[in-house]
């Protein structure tokens, strides 16, 4: 209780309105003289730089259909040898140096991340440099990657978690590349060649596409400097993107039967957009919903007074093509049905019923206070800045976002709660063996697995 409060108290007094105070971050805008353009907040005090990229588009979701996770073995293999290192030399450099380079790809975006002292920045930018622009993808490292990824997809076949988000993306984006598996197939990995992983490079990872943060301890103008260095060998990039989306199968309840003790439940329904004008009143909304947890209506209904559910949280999914609001939480089969029907009834109470003032400013305090107190290293920094950029976000988003929350009224999220909340549109999926559960479609086999 004690924690708990001061807790509260510091929020409070860093965040009250009352007080003026500086931006919660101090970014400053950088473009490069070869036109590379990026976000940086310098912080002098430990020697250390994070830089973190994003090629926008160019993920998983532009993978042919027969050779799903191509992207992800990219992205494992680019850090694996590149010009005259080999994989075993290259990645030993990394540890010597203590330099954290890795590669990372999603439905939308293939990323990259950099961490390292100041005293070898120099040898860190070289590296990333190079595996950018010469990767080699050697037998040996894209053998070893391919195993991993297949031995991966074998393991989580017995993960009722995994099957159940796997069969939400096939279900709810049915005959949309969003519905392929972005990890590879056990088949459509054995087909990517070195020439694929060559070819990924070429076409996908552009500098018209680029976007850039950077934390830590250096300066604009050597931030301009390295921008180039690193990124301004590589070319420009014409990607094909897909169609945007609206969820499929709603309403509709699938199950994929297996002997556990509890149900798996994932649902989505179509939800709101980052940039949306209404985005921060339905960030309060989720927040009284079901988004912060204990404390929540949801978790109140479904944990406190029933103890159906250890707990059940609620959240929006944003993606270039598609947003939705989705539920994600476990039950025993026996109370399958129950949980099911009081879910459905908190949606109706949240569009019935306004939130109290309490709720409203518990919801306000807590979204305001506790972004900046996220903030602590450069990672998480650097990953915000980079994060807006990709969604096209304003440099004074956060000052806005907080603006924003402050003026959400209790009308604001009843009229945002109407534009969103709609049970009849949920694409519901079952892992489990749940009882007394009418209208559902069968599931025999896991899509876009063998």
């Amino acid at each position: 209780m004690k924690i708990a409060l001061l807790s509260f108290l510091v929020i409070f007094f860093l965040y009250s309105p009352a007080q003026a105070r500086d931006k919660v971050l101090d970014i400053q805008e950088i473009t490069s003289e070869g036109g590379i353009k990026a976000w940086l907040v310098e912080d002098h005090s430990v020697p250390v730089i994070s830089l973190k990229f994003s090629f926008k588009g160019a993920g998983a979701a532009l993978d042919p259909e027969d050779k799903q996770g191509l992207s992800r073995m990219a992205s494992n293999t680019l850090d694996e040898g590149a010009g005259e290192l080999d994989s075993e030399t290259f990645q030993k450099e990394l540890r010597d140096l203590s330099i954290s380079l890795n590669f990372g790809s999603g439905r939308d975006n293939f990323s990259g991340n950099l961490k390292t002292l100041t005293r070898n920045k120099a040898r860190a930018f070289e590296l990333m440099h190079l595996a950018l622009t010469e990767p080699r993808f050697d037998e040996e490292p894209v053998g070893r990657m391919r195993a991993s990824n297949q031995g991966r997809i074998r393991s989580s076949l017995s993960d009722p978690e995994w099957i159940a988000v796997r069969l939400l993306n096939d279900k709810a984006f049915h005959g949309h590349p969003y519905a392929l598996n972005s990890g590879g197939t056990l088949s459509s990995l054995e087909k990517i060649t070195t020439e694929d992983l060559k070819n990924f490079t070429k076409t996908r990872l552009g500098k018209n596409i680029l976007y850039v943060s950077a934390a830590g301890d250096i300066t604009a103008a050597q931030l301009s400097t390295i921008l180039d260095y690193i990124f301004g060998d590589l070319p420009e990039v014409s990607l094909q993107s897909p169609a945007d989306l609206e969820t499929q199968n709603q309403s509709k309840t699938f199950l994929y039967e297996k002997d556990i003790p509890q149900t798996i439940i994932e649902m989505i329904q179509p939800g709101i957009s980052r940039t949306d004008p209404d985005y921060q009143s339905a960030q309060v909304m989720d927040f009284i919903l079901g988004g912060s947890g204990f404390g929540s209506r949801l978790m109140e209904e479904v944990r406190e007074k029933r103890g159906l559910a250890y707990g059940i949280y609620t959240g929006f999914y944003l993606s270039r093509h598609f947003n939705g609001y989705s539920v994600s939480t476990s039950t025993a089969n026996k109370n399958t049905k129950e949980l099911l029907e009081i879910t459905k009834g908190e949606w109706s109470r949240m569009l019935g019923t306004p939130a109290t003032q309490a709720e409203l400013e518990n919801a306000k305090s807590y979204l305001i206070g506790a972004l900046p107190l996220s903030l602590t290293s450069t990672n998480s920094i650097s990953s915000l800045l980079l994060s807006l950029q990709v969604d096209g976000l304003p440099v004074d988003y956060l000052e806005q976002r907080e603006t924003k929350i402050r003026a959400t009224s209790i009308e604001d999220i009843q009229k945002v709660a109407k534009r969103i909340l709609d049970p009849e549109k949920f694409v519901t999926i079952l892992v489990g063996k749940p009882e007394n559960i009418d209208s559902v479609e069968i599931v025999k086999t896991i899509p876009n697995v063998e």
